[in-house]
């Protein structure tokens, strides 16, 4: 089941005297962030509109309405924040970390089940999605050649792994 509120990030730090904090981002690109009207912070997913959000270096700078001083500010330090995921638009073909972990791994010529997606890396030129089942790990390069159909619905996705990339032994 898909979750309604997805971690984006945690608030690491405070930003000058008027209630900006900085929040190290979990997604892709900082900018990602700062295309949210609101943001949802804390266990209990209160809802902070979002005032202003700008990338700085790697994190992101957010003023939200209603945290106008630095104790307030500070006050929020270390708290995870969300994001709805009805708010968000995705391309085609992209998904969130969190709904590819659990999918199971198949191959699409011959049925075998290599697994569960258990984690995503990022490389740079492509994700690799570790596949666990049975004491083996399989990584898995996510590129349109070897992952063909992928159904966060049924919780599968389908796969022709390239010559040597799954070790029989």
């Amino acid at each position: 089941m898909e979750k309604k509120y997805l971690e984006t990030g945690k608030i690491v730090n405070i930003h000058g005297l008027k209630g900006e904090v900085k929040l190290m981002p979990w997604s892709d690109s900082p900018d990602f962030v700062c295309g949210f009207d609101t943001l949802y912070c804390g266990k209990d997913k209160a809802p902070f509109e979002v005032e202003l959000a700008r990338v700085h270096k790697n994190s992101v700078l957010i003023k939200f309405r209603g945290v106008d001083d630095a104790a307030q500010a500070e006050a929020m330090r270390n708290t995870v924040v969300y994001i709805d995921r009805d708010d968000a638009e995705l391309e085609e073909g992209v998904y969130f970390v969190q709904d590819l972990i659990g999918l199971t791994v198949q191959d699409v010529d011959n049925g075998r089940i290599y697994g569960k997606i258990d984690d995503v890396f990022q490389t740079g030129a492509n994700d690799v999605y570790s596949v666990k089942d049975k004491g083996n790990t399989y990584l898995i390069p996510a590129i349109p050649d070897v992952i063909l159909e992928t159904d966060i619905q049924n919780g599968i996705m389908k796969i022709r792994p390239l010559e040597g990339l799954i070790d029989e032994n």
